[in-house]
């Protein structure tokens, strides 16, 4: 039987973003942000279809939360999200002062959380987070790398179309 307030719950929530973040053909990453076992905000990447590199999930999932608390402070939160936080969302968790981050995919070029720095943890900033990664991580990689398999094959089909015409 499912918990309907454990971390895989929750996380399921959050890769259903990340599918609608896939079907608008956007980099299929969801976030969900959950505070005394409600949901308060949930979004996903849409930094293509609003034309703004800050429109990641977490942003906006962040600005969601904050709206509907009324308040930019979200102590107690947890978030939870299908690929580590970059630097400029670990950043924004730290300073809505979310509690604890869960994610699925690591990302050790660019993650903000452990993969590449640790935003999380920096010693003297204002809010520190507990963090737990690789939760679910498969099913967060395969939606990701489905995701990029399909782009490739796009542009390889493009390619050929392109050459049959010349």
């Amino acid at each position: 039987m499912l918990d309907f307030r454990s971390d895989e719950y929750y996380m399921n929530q959050a890769l259903r973003q990340a599918r609608q973040a896939d079907a608008a053909d956007e980099v299929p990453i969801g976030a969900v942000i959950v505070k005394d076992g409600e949901v308060i905000g949930r979004a996903y990447n849409q930094v293509e279809t609003l034309n703004d590199a800050t429109a990641h999930a977490e942003i906006l999932a962040i600005t969601q939360a904050s709206s509907k608390l009324n308040n930019w402070r979200l102590n107690g939160a947890t978030m939870y999200v299908t690929k580590e936080p970059c630097p400029m969302c670990a950043g924004a968790i730290m300073n809505s002062r979310i509690e604890k981050v869960v994610f699925g995919l690591h990302d050790t070029n660019a993650g903000g959380c452990g993969g590449a720095f640790n935003i999380h943890s920096q010693e003297g900033l204002l809010h520190n987070f507990e963090i737990k990664g690789g939760f679910m991580e498969l099913e967060s990689l395969e939606i990701i790398q489905s995701f990029f398999q399909r782009r490739r094959q796009e542009k390889k089909d493009a390619k050929k179309s392109n050459q049959l015409l010349e």
